[in-house]
């Protein structure tokens, strides 16, 4: 059991790893830009190494036909695409992705042309990543993919922590901006601005790398987001400057 664990961690942990390159390249492609995609901080996106678990578990069985393997590849992986947006919605407030632009989408969660690619992907994994970890675990002693497992997956747990926190700061903005934009205060720009700045006065960081990560949100937010980010950095040179005089009468 232990075995299957460790093994299927490093599987996990890997298909992530690469799921990560594979989106960075892809938005390199399409703007010709660098970004750190993904929610967690790390160089890891774990729907693809989840996506690629569950191929294996599922269709490993059907190695002989490749054509259920590629149509049922693309309903699992787009069931958890969907699950995963659904999911992510609910707990964060917010719309991390979506394809509405994109023909043959349901709901922006899922579009065809992600799920095709989706059903090669699941090829490959049960056609090429599957006997290479089989042949890569023969070579590589059971204990230094032990330790291995474990340090990544503290390393991983870490991450999920702190970006855990991170989305939730993220999140609480999105609310507050909803619920003023809600409010007839917003029709008034001067008090919606105060309003604003006594709703952020207790916030400590501003999740700048989510919302390049995720340029749908930052779009959908941009102007009240930098009205949040000139309050903050406002609030940041007042409590500096206090301590100062403080220091000064000392």
């Amino acid at each position: 059991m232990i075995e299957i664990l460790v093994y299927g961690f490093l599987i996990f942990i890997s298909c992530s790893f690469i799921g990560y390159f594979i989106e960075v390249f892809w938005i390199y492609l399409t703007t010709k830009k660098l970004v750190n995609r993904g929610f967690l901080c790390g160089p890891v996106i774990p729907v693809y190494g989840f996506g690629a678990l569950l191929i294996l578990i599922l269709l490993l069985r059907y190695h002989n036909d490749p054509v259920v393997v590629f149509i049922f590849g693309i309903i699992i992986t787009s069931s958890l695409e969907y699950f995963t947006s659904f999911l992510l919605e609910k707990i964060f407030h917010n719309k991390w992705w979506d394809y509405t632009d994109k023909p043959y989408n349901l709901n922006g969660r899922i579009c065809l042309t992600n799920s095709f690619a989706f059903g090669i992907l699941a090829l490959l994994i049960i056609y090429l990543v599957a006997p290479f970890f089989s042949f890569l675990f023969s070579l590589v002693d059971f204990k230094i993919c032990l330790i291995l497992a474990l340090i990544t997956f503290i390393i991983f747990i870490s991450d999920v922590i702190y970006s855990t926190v991170i989305a939730y700061n993220l999140r609480n903005r999105i609310i507050i901006v909803e619920e003023l934009k809600n409010e007839k205060l917003a029709l008034i720009p001067v008090i919606f601005e105060k309003k604003l700045k006594e709703s952020i006065e207790g916030f400590k960081a501003f999740p700048s790398r989510l919302l390049k990560a995720f340029p749908d949100l930052e779009k959908k937010y941009h102007s009240s987001f930098e009205i949040m980010k000139k309050y903050r950095d406002q609030l940041k040179e007042i409590k500096q400057e206090l301590k100062k005089q403080k220091k000064a009468r000392k």
